[in-house]
């Protein structure tokens, strides 16, 4: 015969074992981060990464993830997503027509998540293997209506106060063709320290706590990793560094291998996986610096998958055999691997708009 229990101490172990179980199904608000990492890897599907994996003699930083999901990429009018919609989708919670970050002369799009962190006093920074003005950073910064309006997004950056800038499309900010503005010098009267490519290598610049820094590494768009670009590694070392230092309110940081893309736009393998190795070690440096400091949470994500990438074979040990089935986007879910306080909110499949809506919640006062 079963033991005969008083009724009320089992209620009590009924009740205790319900809220542990409680807690652990719904957890409606885990431990709130101080510092969030969203590092974007554009272009960056399942197969990119498998290829990496597979292809390297290493584990990926991405395997010390404690939470992984998926999310839909879909913009508003197509099936297939561009960077602006999808971007604009992770930092504004909404739906954007291709090409556009979802708002017009009629509507303007909900504050993004930059807006909403400067607004709690958090210091932001932005670091990026692209210009500025490029679709995934500038759906974080600006209202205009369409990613190619360069000009016009450059000058959005001077509606904000981001305190760490790095990335290519200078002469969108100095040598501008639809008014006589020098957004550089307009950076400068407003307590930042400009620096350019042409002046100093961003590993030798001295920065000043009591300033905001931007820094301009291309004209244009950057070189890509094998073609010499190797400013980014550094700039995320020195960009978590400053952030963390300026300021006890945590700092919100976007970060964006930008160029994965463009070889999987070009179907050239050992492109695609240069740059996911470099934004591997920029991976493995943040989850270190999380790790050591406990209150950060890192998201991994991409935007959108680009070529159709397929492995269908090993030439050698190391040596795939990669296939790609097209020179565009696909509509292929992608991961979002996450890593700190509120990463398990970040498991599951859901829209990318969910992204913005779990950092969100996350962003509390």
């Amino acid at each position: 015969m079963l033991p005969r229990f008083p009724i009320l101490t089992m209620l009590i172990f009924l009740l205790s074992c319900s809220t542990v179980r409680t807690g652990q199904i719904t957890n409606t608000l885990p431990d709130l981060p101080n510092n969030i990492i969203l590092l974007i890897g554009d272009g960056m599907g399942l197969s990119q990464i498998s290829a990496a994996l597979y292809s390297s003699r290493k584990n990926l930083a991405l395997e010390e993830f404690t939470y992984v999901g998926l999310q839909k990429t879909h913009c508003k009018d197509e099936l297939i997503t561009d960077s602006a919609a999808s971007a604009t989708a992770i930092s504004r919670g909404v739906k954007a027509n291709y090409n556009a970050f979802g708002s017009d002369h009629i509507r303007r799009a909900p504050q993004s998540l930059i807006e909403i962190a400067e607004e709690m006093n958090m210091p932001t920074g932005i670091t990026v293997t692209s210009s500025l003005t490029h679709a995934t950073p500038a759906a974080f910064v600006t209202y205009q209506e369409f990613r190619s309006m360069n000009e016009g997004i450059a000058s959005d950056y001077l509606n904000l106060d981001i305190d760490f800038l790095v990335g290519g499309g200078k002469k969108y900010f100095d040598r501008r063709q639809n008014d006589t503005r020098n957004l550089i010098e307009e950076l400068e009267e407003r307590n930042y320290q400009v620096n350019t490519y042409l002046d100093i290598e961003l590993r030798e610049l001295g920065i000043s706590p009591k300033k905001n820094l931007a820094y301009f590494t291309a004209d244009s768009e950057p070189l890509s990793h094998m073609a010499g670009r190797d400013y980014f590694i550094d700039a995320c070392n020195i960009g978590v560094k400053y952030l963390n230092n300026k300021s006890n309110q945590g700092f919100f940081y976007l970060i964006e291998s930008s160029q994965i893309d463009w070889g999987g736009h070009a179907n050239e393998v050992k492109m695609v996986l240069d740059e996911i190795a470099e934004f591997n070690t920029v991976i493995h440096n943040m989850l270190t610096f999380a790790k050591k400091d406990g209150k950060t949470l890192l998201i991994v994500t991409a935007d959108h998958e680009t070529g159709g990438l397929s492995i269908i074979g090993e030439k050698e040990k190391h040596k795939l055999d990669i296939a790609f089935s097209t020179k565009q986007h696909t509509a292929t879910m992608v991961p979002v691997f996450a890593y700190g306080p509120g990463a398990n909110m970040f498991s599951g499949v859901y829209d990318n708009t969910e992204i913005y809506s779990k950092i969100r919640r996350l962003l509390q006062p």
